[in-house]
C-alpha cells in the first residue's frame, strides 16, 4: 500500500465577527487551517493534518505544504508508519527548501502539518489513538524519532531512552486513571480581549460551574482596561481560582515588568508571552523581576533549539508547546523530553481551530509514559469550532476526556471543508451574495 496523493485545502472560519480569539496583537483573527489529507490505496485509510493561521496568508501556508508533496506521495505506507522519523529527516533535510528556514517559519510549519498527518495515518493503521500509540511504543524506537542535532549538548539519545524507560514504570495504572478521570484543563474562553465586561463575567461564572480551576485573560492593549477586567474576573471567580494572563508578545522587557507588577494585586498565576518569543534573555529578566508570578511561553517558539535555550537560561516556569508551530510530533517529542529533563511543566497552547484536538494527545502521552504527573499541568481549552471534527474533544468537569478513536483527532468533517474552503466554499460564496 502506498500514499497516492497529498490534497490541500485553505479552510477559514469567520471568528473575527464575534471577536472570538481577539487579543492585544491579533484583534480580528479568522481561525483558519492549512489542511491536508494523505490518501492511500485503501480508500478507508488516510492521514489528516494541518497548521493553524488566523486568516490572511493561509493560502501561503497551503502552498508551502504543497511544496512537500514529492517527499511523501508514492512512499510505502507500512514503511512510513513504522518510522515517521524517516519522513521528518527527508523533509527537514531537503537542501533547497531548508534555505527557507532553516527549521522555522512557514516552511517548518508545513513540515509539521505533513508529519502530523503521517502520525495520524500511523495511529489509524494501528487502530489506537495517538497518545496510546506513543505511550506503548518501545523507548528505543521512540527515542529514534527525535532529531538531537543542536540539542545534544543538553539531551542525548541515551538520556532520552532513560527518561522514556523510567516513564514506563506504573504506566498501566496511570493509563487507567487517565481513562477514568481525564486530564486537567483550563479555559481561555472568558478572556478574549474584545469581549465586554458583562460577557467576561458571564463566561467566567460558567467556567467555574463547568469545573475549571483556571481561566485566562488576554491583556496588554490598555492598562486601565486590564485592571478593570481583572477586577471583574476576580469578583466573578473569587481569590482561589487561578487566573493566568496573556500579552501575546505585546511588550518590551521593561513594559512587561511594569505591567505585570501593576496587575500583581489580582494575583495572576502566570504571564504568558510577555515579549518576543525569540528573546530568551528578555524572558529570563522578566521572570526574575515579576516572581512569584510565573512566566510561560511557547506557542510562537519556532523550534526545539529555542526551547532548549529558554530552559538553559531558566527563563520560563511553564513551557507551552504548540502541536502545529514546530516540526510536528517528532519535534514535540524532543521538546517534551527537554522539559522532562529540566523538570519544567508543560501546559500546551490550544487557542485555535483544531489545536485542542491535537495537543491533548501529547499531554496524555507525557502523563502516561514520560513524566507520570499532572501536577501544575493543564491543557488550554477554547470552546470554538470543535463541531467541525470527526473526533472532537470532550470536556467533563473541567478535564479533557481521553480520546478513544484511532488517530490524532485531526480529521475535519468533509462537509465543513466544503463549506468553509476559501474562497469558493459554500459559506464564503453565500457571504459574498453569490448563492
Amino acid at each position: 500500500m502506498r500514499i497516492t496523493s497529498l490534497d490541500t485545502f485553505d479552510v477559514r472560519f469567520p471568528t473575527s465577527r464575534e471577536l472570538d480569539g481577539s487579543d492585544a496583537m491579533n484583534p480580528d483573527p479568522d481561525y483558519s487551517a492549512a489542511y491536508l489529507v494523505l490518501r492511500t490505496d485503501d480508500p478507508g485509510l488516510s492521514g489528516h493534518g494541518f497548521t493553524f493561521t488566523i486568516g490572511r496568508g493561509n493560502d501561503v501556508q497551503v502552498a508551502a505544504i504543497e511544496a512537500l508533496r514529492g517527499h511523501v506521495v508514492g512512499r510505502d505506507v507500512a514503511e512510513v508508519c513504522s518510522d515517521p522519523g524517516s519522513v521528518s529527516r527527508a523533509l527537514i533535510g531537503d537542501s533547497q527548501l531548508r534555505w527557507l528556514g532553516p527549521e522555522k517559519g512557514v516552511m517548518h510549519m508545513a513540515i509539521g502539518a505533513v508529519l502530523n498527518a503521517v502520525w495520524d495515518l500511523a495511529a489509524k493503521r494501528a487502530g489506537v489513538p495517538l497518545w496510546k500509540l506513543l505511550a506503548d511504543a518501545d523507548p528505543e524506537w521512540l527515542a529514534d524519532q527525535v532529531d538531537y542535532r543542536y540539542i545534544s549538548d543538553v539531551l542525548t539519545r541515551e538520556e532520552a531512552v532513560e527518561l522514556l524507560r523510567s516513564g514506563q514504570q506504573d504506566k498501566e495504572g496511570r493509563e487507567a486513571l487517565l481513562i477514568e478521570r481525564g486530564y486537567p484543563a483550563y479555559t481561555t474562553s472568558p478572556g478574549w480581549l474584545g469581549y465586554s465586561d458583562e460577557k467576561l463575567t458571564r463566561l467566567a461564572n460558567e467556567a467555574v460551574a463547568a469545573g475549571f480551576t483556571q481561566i485566562k485573560l488576554k491583556v496588554g492593549a490598555d492598562l486601565a482596561d486590564d485592571v478593570r477586567r481583572f477586577k471583574a474576573a476576580r469578583a466573578a471567580v473569587g481569590r482561589e481560582l487561578r487566573i493566568a494572563i496573556d500579552a501575546n508578545q505585546r511588550w518590551s522587557v521593561p513594559e512587561a515588568i511594569e505591567w505585570v507588577q501593576a496587575l500583581a494585586e489580582f494575583d495572576p498565576y502566570w504571564i504568558e508571552e510577555p515579549t518576543s518569543p525569540d528573546d530568551v534573555l528578555g524572558h529570563a529578566t522578566i521572570r526574575q523581576a515579576v516572581a512569584p508570578v510565573k512566566v510561560a511561553t511557547g506557542e510562537h517558539v519556532q523550534n526545539r533549539v529555542v526551547f532548549k535555550q529558554l530552559l538553559q537560561a531558566q527563563a520560563i516556569d511553564v513551557l507551552q508547546l504548540d502541536a502545529a508551530r514546530v516540526g510536528g510530533v517528532n519535534e514535540n517529542l524532543a521538546i517534551l523530553l527537554l522539559a522532562a529533563k529540566f523538570g519544567v511543566p508543560v501546559c500546551p497552547h490550544a487557542g485555535g481551530v483544531g489545536l485542542c484536538e491535537l495537543v491533548q494527545h501529547l499531554s496524555m502521552f507525557d502523563y502516561v509514559a514520560l513524566t507520570g504527573t499532572t501536577t501544575d499541568r493543564v491543557i488550554e481549552f477554547v470552546d470554538h469550532l470543535h463541531e467541525h471534527f470527526t473526533d472532537p474533544v470532550r470536556i467533563t468537569d473541567g478535564r479533557y476526556a481521553a480520546p478513544t478513536a484511532p488517530g490524532f483527532s485531526a480529521e475535519m468533517l468533509a462537509e465543513s471543508i466544503a463549506a468553509y474552503a476559501y474562497p469558493g466554499g459554500a459559506f464564503w460564496r453565500a457571504d459574498r451574495g453569490e448563492d
